[in-house]
Order: structure tokens, then sequence, then C-alpha cells
């Protein structure tokens, strides 16, 4: 079974683009990342958003982004590691393709997320208390609209990919 889309949830640092961008070469799908997707439609990064519009603005963008990717076919979709936020988002996810929730330990996203892309979440915090409380928070998101849950701790981007692969 060949899905008509291929959503990736997840917190930061679980692995979304990456996995993404292989299972998109996989399937032959287009593979989109809604945070770039929103960074070239407002020619800002993330964190100027953040910082600009606060978190509630960011995701109002991100929630409008959403609604236009997943409505189309064909296409493997890294989202946000809160885009399981908004109730409407959830159910365009769900709704829409297959949904795979890749699933990390805090202490593999620390060390995915100390270098690299700024993260507006973790700035000015203790890391992991505030990716402790994320992962308490969104857990139950991610679980509710997943059809399928993966496990990315200590395993190379092509073992995921092939392990979601083989499971549609």
């Amino acid at each position: 079974m060949k899905p008509k889309n291929l959503f990736l949830v997840g917190p930061m640092g679980a692995g979304k683009s990456a996995v993404g961008r292989q299972l998109a070469k996989l399937l032959h799908f287009d593979f989109v990342d809604s945070d770039d997707e929103i960074e070239a439609r407002t020619g800002v990064d993330i964190a100027f958003i953040f910082e600009k519009e606060g978190e509630a603005g960011f995701r109002a963008r991100e929630a409008a982004v959403i609604d236009q990717l997943t409505d189309r076919a064909g296409v493997v979709l890294a989202t946000g590691g809160g885009a399981i936020l908004d109730a409407d988002s959830r159910s365009r996810l769900g709704a829409r393709g297959f949904v795979v929730y890749l699933q990390t330990s805090v202490d593999q996203q620390l060390k995915r997320t100390e270098r690299g892309r700024e993260r507006p979440l973790l700035a000015g915090g203790d890391p992991r208390a505030v990716l402790e409380r994320l992962t308490e928070m969104r857990d139950p998101l991610y679980r509710e609209i997943a059809d399928l849950v993966v496990a990315t701790d200590g395993r190379r981007v092509q073992a995921v990919a092939k392990e979601i692969f083989d499971a549609l």
C-alpha cells in the first residue's frame, strides 16, 4: 500500500527532516519541511518570527502551511515539533495521509539540538527541562494521530526510513 501522502511528526531532533528526505526518495514523492516552507514564504527564519510575533503568531502561520501542504498528493512532509498543538492541523494530518511519529528520548534530542538550527523554544532556559516538559505535553498528541510509531534513538537515518517504507 502506497499512501497518498506521508507525514512525519515528533519532537525537535527526532530526525524528521533527514528521514523524510530519505523516504521521499524511496517513495518517489516530493519532500517538504514545514519550517523551511514557512521561512521561504516569509523570507525570515523561525527564530525571527517567534521574536516578532511570538509563538502564537508562528503557530498560526504553521497551521496555514500544514493545511496547504497536506492537501497536496505525493508528498513526504516533515512537520515542526509543535505542529500537532493545533487541533485542526492534527485532524488534517490524520485524515490526509499516513502519519509516522518519530519518537526519541530527551537525551537524544539534547545531542541532536546542541548544534545546527536555532531552536526558539530552547533559548533562555534549561534545555533538558524544556524538552522534558514538551515531551510530556506533546507525546499523547503525536500518538493520537500516528498510524505508526518508530523509535529513532541511536539509529541511522536509512534504517529508520527502511523500517517505515517496509511498514507501508
